[in-house]
Parts: structure tokens; C-alpha cells; sequence
């Protein structure tokens, strides 16, 4: 009887071993079912179509700098003795803005002057002497019609009424002459005293009071003149992108200060030549490293309340194409169709969940966003990826 109760009791642990087993395993299929279960939506990440605003666009980078501006030189050589004016300071047309010491030129005007006069003098002798000549030659002429002197006496008269008068014109032609000196003198005179040639702000000062300055062979340059209610944008667009831009067409930048600011205008002028360091704003037209020609973009944008400084960077974009108010779905949604340039499929979540392809008409297109003209409506959403098991997982396990 013992050994049967231990065969018994031998049994039923056997039984409830293999139940527990059965269970486990059953709980091991139920969770895995659970786990390959769900709509085949879940497979998919998906974006909405919405109604926003788009544009296509050409970005370069640019400087900024006044669209009228004069650096002022002096036209005199001598030590700067006063200089009026700082950076920042604004002037008006005709302000007096540095004065250079004036003492050779006033010696030089004062020397012209003394000897114009010393001529105007020697003048009046000569004339008088002239018309002295003239008489006596007149009168040698009718002396000698009379036979009451002779020939000699008669040309000799003549000779001198001559020299006397080529001697009083070339006096004349030496006081236009030295008047021109003169002239010269003054206007350098003139010159040691620098006045504003245009109404602005003065951005920069390149000379220091005592400075002695030297305009034999070119003009030291002493400051800069700039109107800033109005700035240019000189902008550097790579030769792959210069045919896409038009005379007028729309433009905006933004700047390192003002990220979030949208400066708007339209664009002015393209140059016709490749960039060169002496464009103003402008860098180099060919990179060293790339081997890029570069081509300058100019427009102009208002700036009444000073925000906008010269050698500012910016960031600008050419509007090439945009619309507003439309269908936009993300570029990556797109497959395109062979053969034609606006037409595209998308994969749309079906009924059952099951991915369907829609034929779409697309207008404006850039790197992000399509605008959809045909093909999908607003609210609808499209594919644009498809999930990983563990994120298919993480969605059940929420659901």
C-alpha cells in the first residue's frame, strides 16, 4: 500500500507539472498573437495634408553695405591739423569736416599774386610804350610820303611799333598764364579745408589729427560719407544658380542678429561679370578651394530705423516660385513618375489600413514640401516612412 500511494502521489505531480507546462506555453502563443496582431496601418508613419504657404527658392549668402556712400580724400598735401568729425557723427552737405595746414599754399597764392600785379604793371608800360611806337611810325610814314625823311628812318619806326607791340602781347599771354597758377594756387588753398560732398553718417575715419598727408600720386583717403536709410545687399550666387534669377523678382534675407526678421525687396541689378575683390561687398569670384564662380545680385532694402549696418552678413533667398494658402504635403511622400515633370504617386492609408497609390499633380516643389494641385484632399494623410517592430510594439502595448 505504501508503494501504491507513492506511485499516486508521484502521478499527480506529474499532472499538475505537465498543466502548469500546457498553460505557459498556451500564455507564450496568446502573447505572441498579441504581438503579431494589429491593422496594417500600424506598419506606417503618416502626414497630414494641410493648407499652408510655399516657396521655391535660390539661397546665397550676402554683405550689406550703404547704396550711397563717398569716401572723401584729401586733395592737399600737409599735416592734419583738425579733424571735426568721429565715426557715427552725422553731417550735413558742405559741412566743414578737416582742416590741413595751409601755409605752403598760402605762400604759393601770395607769390602768384605779387607777381600777376608786377605784370598788370609791366603791362601799362608796354601799352604805352605800343602807342608810342605806333605814332612815331605814323608820322615817319607821312614824312617819308613827303620826302622829308628817308626810307631808314621810316622802317626803323616801324620795326620798333612792332617789337612793341609782340612785347605787350607776350606780357598779356605770361599774366593768363601765371592767372592760371594762380587759379591752381587758390584751388589748393581751397582744398586744405575738406567739406562733406553729400549729407549722411560717418562709418568710418582711415586718418588720425597730426597726420601728415601726402596727395602727390593719389588722395589719402580720410573718411567715409554714407546715406543709411537705404542699404544694398551684395549677394554671391554660384554660377549653377545665376540663370534662374530675374530682374524684379522677389527676394528676402535675414541676418545673424535678426534671425526671425524677414527683410523684403526685388531684385535690382545682376552683374554681368563673375565677382572681383573690388566690388564693393564682394569677395573673390572664383573660391580657391572649390573652383566656384560667383556672380553679384544686388538689391536694396529700406532701412528707416538703422537696424540694417554695413559688412552685416545675410542670409537671402530668391523667390523663384511660391504660393499661398494651399495643399502641402512632404516631399518625401513623392515617388516621381517617368516622363512627366509634375506628376507624382504618394501611398494614402486605405480603408482597411492597407497602403493604396494616388496619382497627384504637384505645383511648387522644394526640398521639404510639395504644393499638390490634383490628387489628394486637405485632411487625407500620406506615407512617408515605415515603422520599426519596436515602435509597431510600443503602439499595441498603448492601445
Amino acid at each position: 500500500m505504501a508503494a501504491s500511494r507513492r506511485t499516486r502521489l508521484a502521478l499527480r505531480s506529474a499532472g499538475i507539472v505537465a498543466l502548469i507546462g500546457l498553460a505557459a506555453g498556451g500564455a507564450m502563443l496568446l502573447a505572441d498573437a498579441r504581438l503579431n496582431a494589429g491593422t496594417p496601418a500600424e506598419a506606417f508613419e503618416t502626414a497630414p495634408v494641410t493648407r499652408g504657404d510655399i516657396e521655391e527658392s535660390v539661397s546665397a549668402l550676402g554683405k550689406l553695405q550703404p547704396r550711397d556712400y563717398v569716401d572723401v580724400g584729401a586733395q592737399a598735401s600737409g599735416q592734419l591739423l583738425k579733424l571735426h568729425v568721429r565715426e557715427g557723427d552725422k553731417v550735413e552737405a558742405g559741412q566743414l569736416l578737416a582742416e590741413i595746414d595751409s601755409a605752403l599754399q598760402e605762400a604759393q597764392v601770395e607769390a602768384g599774386e605779387a607777381e600777376l600785379a608786377r605784370l598788370q604793371a609791366q603791362i601799362l608800360d608796354l601799352e604805352a610804350r605800343a602807342r608810342f611806337a605806333a605814332s612815331r611810325e605814323e608820322r615817319q610814314a607821312r614824312l617819308v610820303r613827303n620826302q622829308f625823311t628817308s626810307t631808314e628812318e621810316h622802317d626803323r619806326a616801324a620795326m620798333e611799333a612792332e617789337t612793341a607791340a609782340a612785347q605787350l602781347k607776350m606780357t598779356q599771354a605770361q599774366i593768363r598764364q601765371v592767372s592760371a597758377t594762380l587759379r591752381s594756387n587758390r584751388a589748393q588753398l581751397d582744398y586744405t579745408r575738406v567739406y562733406a560732398p553729400m549729407a549722411g553718417t560717418v562709418v568710418s575715419v582711415e586718418a588720425r589729427q597730426g597726420q601728415t598727408l601726402v596727395a602727390t600720386y593719389q588722395t589719402p583717403q580720410l573718411l567715409r560719407i554714407a546715406d543709411l536709410s537705404v542699404m544694398t545687399v551684395w549677394t554671391q550666387v554660384a554660377e549653377a544658380d545665376v540663370p534662374k534669377l530675374k530682374l524684379g523678382m522677389p527676394v528676402w534675407f535675414t541676418t545673424l542678429g535678426h534671425p526671425e526678421r524677414r527683410w523684403e525687396s526685388r531684385v535690382r541689378q545682376i552683374l554681368p561679370g563673375p565677382s572681383t575683390s573690388g566690388s564693393a561687398g564682394a569677395s573673390s569670384g572664383t573660391t580657391a578651394n572649390s573652383g566656384v564662380v560667383f556672380y553679384t545680385a544686388l538689391f536694396d532694402v529700406p532701412n528707416p530705423e538703422g537696424e540694417l549696418r554695413p559688412q552685416m552678413s545675410a542670409q537671402t533667398f530668391f523667390v523663384t516660385a511660391g504660393a499661398r494658402g494651399v495643399l502641402v504635403v512632404p516631399t518625401v511622400a513623392l515617388a516621381p513618375v517617368e516622363g512627366e515633370a509634375d506628376v507624382f504617386t504618394a501611398r494614402v492609408p486605405g480603408a482597411d489600413g492597407r497602403p493604396e497609390t494616388r496619382r497627384l499633380r504637384v505645383g511648387v516643389r522644394t526640398r521639404f514640401k510639395a504644393e499638390v494641385l490634383e490628387g489628394l484632399k486637405e485632411g487625407e494623410h500620406v506615407i512617408v516612412g515605415e515603422r520599426n517592430e519596436e515602435v509597431r510594439t510600443a503602439i499595441r502595448f498603448t492601445q
